[in-house]
């Protein structure tokens, strides 16, 4: 069964689940991001790096830009073009990560 991808009603809906996130459209395909603060680069790098280890293990890989104090993540899926339902569920086990 083909992935669908989520329509606006419905991705606005599963975004009351998680507030910090934004949804926001890139060369017309949109996306979920959100940036989280951190005291450092190795706190933000060791934060990416817990990432990659679950999105390796999802099979589903975010965009993970790393700087100063700061992570910047965004969720999409590449083989529809847009939002699943399943980019929802891995924002929110992003976020859960900062619950460790």
């Amino acid at each position: 069964m083909a992935h669908q991808k989520v329509d606006e009603a419905e991705a606005r809906e599963l975004l009351t689940q998680i507030p910090d996130w934004s949804l926001i459209e890139v060369e017309g395909i949109q996306q979920l991001q959100r940036q989280y603060k951190f005291k450092n680069f190795v706190a933000a790098m060791d934060f990416a790096n817990q990432l990659a280890d679950i999105a390796e293990a999802e099979g589903h890989h975010p965009g993970i830009l790393v700087e100063w104090g700061k992570a910047t993540v965004t969720w999409w899926s590449h083989s529809i073009k847009g939002l699943h339902r399943n980019d929802f569920v891995m924002a929110a086990k992003t976020d859960a990560l900062l619950d460790k």
